[in-house]
């Protein structure tokens, strides 16, 4: 696609590897960047990440006006979740959580999974399994890890794609796919970061052609994938630069 597409009305970020480094915050270029988007449109970010996260990584650095936050669509949990800033805070408008039978069982079948594969680490850096209310989360190092530590666990994906197929083996009715880079995402059948555009599209009656995304993961096994494979005009980037610098472009263009 061109660098600039003056008929977008939404443009769409995936947030870990595409807006800031894995569990981190936002640069400061980053952050002014997104500022001077919400002034031109509706920006969404989709992640499979909870809303903590959002506010830790990308909301507590966002130099913004309320006016400019009105424009900012958060995705939590691939669009499981979504809020928007009403009112001078940050106000949930919708849930769709896992019921709690589901989620015990989730949570045993991916501890069993890790210990008999061999996957369970001693050294972790805060919680390996997160429940996010809609989905439930698996990250081998915990959820705190640090870059490297991550990139050095699992250079391949294979440790993390074994845990998927044998957790998908036996949650036939749920949702089992690649996360992060040490992580696997359970959640209803259909979830992914599709549904979560369609939903985004329902409530700020857009189409397709309206949305540009970018995301860092666009690759066939990728958890962006879904997103190009749909139909919207997909931006791929291999880190945070990439997306400044497109971002950069179209602004000044």
């Amino acid at each position: 696609m061109t660098s600039h597409d003056p008929d977008a009305r939404v443009m769409a970020f995936d947030l870990d590897g595409t807006l800031a480094e894995s569990k981190s915050a936002i640069t400061a270029r980053m952050a002014g960047l997104l500022v001077r988007l919400l002034d031109e449109v509706q920006v969404c970010i989709i992640s499979g990440g909870a809303f903590p996260q959002f506010q830790t990584q990308v909301l507590d650095h966002l130099d913004a006006t309320p006016q400019q936050l009105a424009a900012l669509n958060l995705m939590p949990t691939n669009g499981t979740r979504y809020y928007l800033f009403r009112d001078d805070t940050w106000r949930e408008i919708y849930a769709e959580d896992l019921p709690d039978a589901t989620k015990r069982e989730v949570i045993d079948v991916l501890t069993e999974g890790a210990k008999t594969l061999g996957l369970w680490e001693d050294e972790t850096w805060g919680d390996i399994i997160e429940d996010r209310g809609s989905q439930i989360t698996f990250s081998a190092l915990g959820q705190r890890a640090p870059v490297a530590a991550k990139t050095d666990w699992d250079p391949d994906g294979s440790k993390k794609e074994r845990l998927r197929a044998w957790a998908a083996e036996r949650l036939p009715d749920l949702e089992v796919r690649s996360g992060g880079s040490t992580s696997i995402d359970v959640t209803a059948q259909g979830i992914d970061k599709a549904y979560g555009m369609r939903k985004l599209m329902a409530e700020l009656h857009v189409g397709m052609d309206d949305i540009v995304f970018v995301g860092d993961r666009l690759d066939p096994q990728g958890n962006d994938h879904p997103v190009e494979a749909m139909g919207i005009r997909s931006v791929p980037v291999k880190n945070w630069q990439d997306t400044a610098d497109f971002v950069e472009r179209w602004l000044e263009s």
